[in-house]
């Protein structure tokens, strides 16, 4: 072929960078005329080199190792020559030198899989979920350096058993961040996000094989509370003295009634509120997390609520007066505790108590809920929707009325003998 007629190795002494009559060896590619030279990082006196044979004159010292080693490199060059054939890749001596070095993307190493996707998904992903992926790469490096002794490692090179070790290191490593030790749901978002990266891999064809074709996630489940239609009255109509529990409460009653998270809450302005095809007032706006399009028709609680703000001159363009998030779920802490309601209750359990409480206790079906809550996926609102059993019971009477009443159509008739 062509190909081999042009392409050639050879190995040569940079003079120009002698020291002390010793050179360093450098690797030199040439195709089609073209070059391309490594640093092998291995050096050689000048009187001790062989320019004929290109490798150490035999019975001067450490020749045996350092000819052995051009052997092995030359064999390693043959090979990334081969490869890059078999791939139909375009043949350059630099395809060749990159191939060899780990440099092209045949080569891709872990660092530069979540480098790519850290640059690429600056504009796609929400800071906050971002930021979390930086989180994954901190214990990935750490990982490396603990476990593999190295700072990086190919793609090529990961397997199932890479997943099971780093695993297992996050069970037993100090947690980054020493005010929330890593549970086993924290572990398990870790390793998702590295199951996503290998996908991403996958679809950029940087690797064959996805080390995770055999691995499963295995989140626990967590019952998160919620408010009984009881806890939400007495919430609705405790007394509270401060003033920043009364709007923390307002605030949080308001999710409760239309099922908005806090970000989405926060964001709200008059804007949002616009008239439905029904001729009530909705609120139109945009989930900031999924940037899913949400409508939502405004019960007489959550109206009640926006009307109260109306002439609120101190939230400026605001809807409601949201405190941070900190302050909003350590303000709801000091509520409950005050009302007695003995429940974990944070900001997100307002979502939870809109679909369980508010809408699917009261008959509302889950598709409609899933649209409220601004769901592309059933399977997302069936975290949320749990019906309580107060529903179950009245379900299952009435449909043991219906079974009853359809025993009593089906009995057979007497025939009068007279």
């Amino acid at each position: 072929m062509q190909t081999s007629k042009t392409f050639s190795i050879h190995f040569w002494l940079n003079t120009a960078k002698k020291k002390n009559g010793i050179a360093p060896v450098y690797a030199r590619i040439t195709v089609n005329g073209k070059r391309a030279e490594i640093s092998l990082k291995r050096y050689q006196s000048v009187t001790s080199w062989d320019p004929k044979t290109k490798r150490a004159k035999p019975r001067t010292p450490n020749a045996p190792a350092l000819n052995a080693y051009l052997d092995q490199v030359y064999a390693d060059l043959l090979a990334c020559h081969k490869q890059l054939l078999s791939e139909f890749k375009l043949i350059t001596a630099q395809a060749i030198k990159a191939r060899y070095l780990g440099e092209d993307e045949h080569q891709k190493s872990l660092l530069d899989l979540v480098g790519y996707h850290n640059t690429t998904m600056k504009t796609v992903l929400k800071f906050g979920t971002l930021k979390n992926y930086f989180t994954t790469e901190r214990y990935i490096n750490r990982f490396l350096k603990a476990k593999i002794k190295s700072s990086d490692i190919y793609l090529k090179q990961l397997s199932y058993s890479f997943i099971i070790d780093f695993e297992q290191y996050l069970r037993k490593c100090p947690s980054i961040n020493r005010k929330q030790p890593l549970n086993n749901n924290g572990i398990m978002k870790h390793l998702e996000r590295l199951k996503k990266l290998m996908n991403l891999a996958l679809q950029l064809e940087w690797i064959e094989k996805d080390p995770f074709v055999r691995f499963k996630l295995k989140f626990t489940k967590h019952q998160r509370d919620y408010l009984s239609e009881a806890e939400l009255q007495i919430f609705e109509q405790g007394i509270l003295e401060t003033e920043h529990h009364k709007k923390v409460r307002d605030v949080f009653v308001f999710s409760c009634y239309t099922g908005l998270s806090y970000t989405d809450v926060r964001s709200l302005t008059d804007h949002n509120i616009v008239r439905g095809i029904d001729g009530d007032y909705w609120i139109f706006t945009q989930r900031e997390k999924t940037a899913q399009p949400v409508k939502i028709p405004l019960l007489d609680k959550a109206l009640d609520i926006i009307k109260k703000y109306d002439n609120d001159t101190e939230i400026n363009e605001k809807l409601l007066p949201v405190f941070s998030n900190q302050k909003t779920n350590k303000y709801l802490k000091e509520i409950t505790a005050l009302l007695e309601i003995y429940k974990n209750i944070s900001f997100h359990s307002a979502r939870h108590t809109f679909a369980t409480t508010v809408t699917l206790s009261n008959g509302v079906p889950i598709e409609t809920v899933s649209k409220l809550l601004g769901h592309s996926k059933l399977s997302t609102t069936q975290v949320y929707a749990r019906v309580i059993e107060q529903k179950v019971s009245t379900d299952i009477s009435n449909l043991r009325t219906k079974l009853n009443n359809k025993t009593l159509d089906q009995r057979p008739q007497q025939v009068s003998t007279n």
